[in-house]
């Protein structure tokens, strides 16, 4: 089986955790499309618990933990944040197996996929807007795990003190301690992606399991200094009742989505892996709602635990580590925080524009070149100013929605109601104008223009404030640029047969 040349394809191959030649490339397919990680895979040999793996450590972070802790302060009753939870994170499950499927089938990742529906060329749109939110991620999870690091440096030596203060020792919001720890972990985080997937993996593996040993242990340890009848699910008092809890139930199913909707995007970069799409759908059943309804549990009693126990709520499991008094478990603690968001960092934002950058030029990006290039970005965002305060999470999240949700539409409809399901493999590796997936000069006008309308008008209300509309923007982008799409395909392209209905 010939392989197209290309300087960096060990590594892309690397960075996907296959050996190399794991990609199936044949002689006729285009170089400016190829390399040995972006072509079909050879051997998918995933089961579940490496599906499970992936969304234990995509939760278990810093940053789900906020999340989750929000949820149960929107003055809800705890009954109705669980529903809310469930409801969310099954839409989640949902949408995860309908995107899984197209890559798992193909054997091919997420920016290779979209060629079927953007063309072979205009999948680089996506391919770029996903690797850019990555970039934003990816300074929000280093930031949060370099204020981590602050608290245990701090505790070491409290000496440093004003060196924490943004007001004394600041620049461009970050304290003078900030810079030092987030340049820390910057450097870090550059030194495992260089050392390859195999210590990646291996860093993985200890996270997601790391995180619920010491939550377990700090919530063992609030009990034993309150009381088991001190566990309150309610965060705050329960101020929204009867039908006003609605829209606030809504508000917060479409944040769970939004939270996740990143990951669920580009999950074809990890369910090409998977030996089945059974074995996905268990994985993703195991990861998202067992997994993620028992992190919110666990996160909500041992943050009820604080406010007994410390005098106040305390919704950052690094701040409530910070008051134990014990410097062992403080520091073992906050390092454990640091190192599972660092995780996430690796798993969401170092892969993801490995595979989206690469697709852009397969033979002269690397997917250590895909990382810096996201990690170089992430210092110019600033991202403590982008998530220092539940307000700023909601519009982040609100505006990465407006932009994924179009995304997202347009390759469901595409594969499953377009394509019926079928996709010509090697035709996603052709610059041949007779390809089917060569459209207009590479590009199909249908989704560009889809994605376009349902990310502007998605975008609209978040950038207006429009609170009410704005948390919604996941779902009107994606639903616009479903119908959008669909509308538009159908008219250019007759499509026959009756309606397809799909399967799980």
């Amino acid at each position: 089986m010939a392989t197209i040349p290309g300087k960096h394809h060990e590594d892309l191959v690397e960075a996907a955790g296959m050996p190399v030649g794991s990609g199936v490339t044949k002689p006729d397919y285009d170089p400016r499309l190829t390399n040995d990680d972006l072509a079909p895979l050879k051997e998918q040999r995933w089961g579940s618990y490496n599906i499970f793996a992936f969304w234990m450590s995509d939760v278990h972070s810093v940053g789900g933990y906020v999340t989750a802790g929000s949820l149960f302060a929107l003055g809800l009753s705890s009954w109705q944040v669980l529903v809310s939870l469930v409801v969310g994170i099954t839409i989640v499950y949902f949408f995860c197996n309908l995107v899984a499927k197209p890559s798992q089938v193909t054997g091919v990742p997420y920016p290779v996929i979209n060629r079927v529906a953007f063309g072979v060329l205009g999948a680089n749109v996506p391919a770029i807007i996903r690797g850019a939110i990555a970039v934003a991620w990816y300074g929000i999870q280093t930031y949060l795990a370099s204020a981590a690091l602050d608290v245990v440096i701090l505790k070491l030596w409290p000496s440093l003190m004003p060196y924490a203060d943004v007001d004394q020792y600041g620049f461009l919001g970050l304290p003078l301690l900030g810079w030092c720890t987030y340049a820390l972990l910057w450097v870090l985080q550059a030194a495992v992606f260089w050392t390859g997937m195999e210590t990646i993996r291996r860093f993985i593996d200890f996270c997601g399991p790391a995180v619920y040993v010491v939550m377990f242990v700090l919530a063992g340890y609030l009990i034993s200094q309150a009381g088991w009848s001190a566990i309150d699910l309610n965060l705050g008092e329960v101020t929204v009742t009867g039908t006003d809890a609605i829209p606030v139930m809504l508000g917060a199913i479409a944040l769970v989505v939004s939270y996740f909707s990143g990951p669920m995007l580009n999950f074809g970069d990890f369910s090409r892996y998977g030996k089945s799409f059974t074995a996905v759908k268990t994985g993703n059943f195991l990861g998202l709602p067992v997994n993620f309804l028992m992190f919110s549990i666990l996160t909500v009693v041992t943050a009820s635990l604080t406010v007994p126990v410390f005098g106040e709520l305390l919704t950052d499991p690094v701040a409530t580590v910070a008051r134990i008094d014990s410097t062992f478990a403080i520091v073992l603690g906050a390092l454990t925080f640091t190192i599972a968001t660092i995780g996430i960092n690796i798993v969401a934002n170092f892969i993801s524009p490995a595979f989206d950058f690469s697709n852009v030029s397969p033979q002269k990006i690397s997917w250590r070149a895909g990382g810096m290039i996201a990690a170089v970005g992430s210092v110019l965002l600033t991202p403590w100013n982008l998530y220092n305060n539940p307000e700023v999470i909601h519009y982040t999240l609100e505006t990465l929605g407006a932009f994924i949700g179009p995304l997202f539409g347009v390759l469901i409809a595409d594969y499953y109601l377009i394509r019926k399901q079928k996709v010509d493999v090697d035709a996603l590796f052709t610059m041949s104008p007779n390809g089917p997936y060569y459209y207009k000069n590479g590009y199909n006008p249908p989704a560009i223009i889809a994605t376009a309308a349902g990310a502007i008008i998605a975008v609209i209300p978040v950038l207006g404030k429009m609170t009410d509309v704005a948390q919604y923007s996941w779902f009107i982008g994606c639903g616009l640029g479903f119908v959008v799409y669909l509308s538009l395909a159908r008219r250019t392209a007759a499509v026959s047969g009756p309606p397809v209905k799909i399967k799980f």
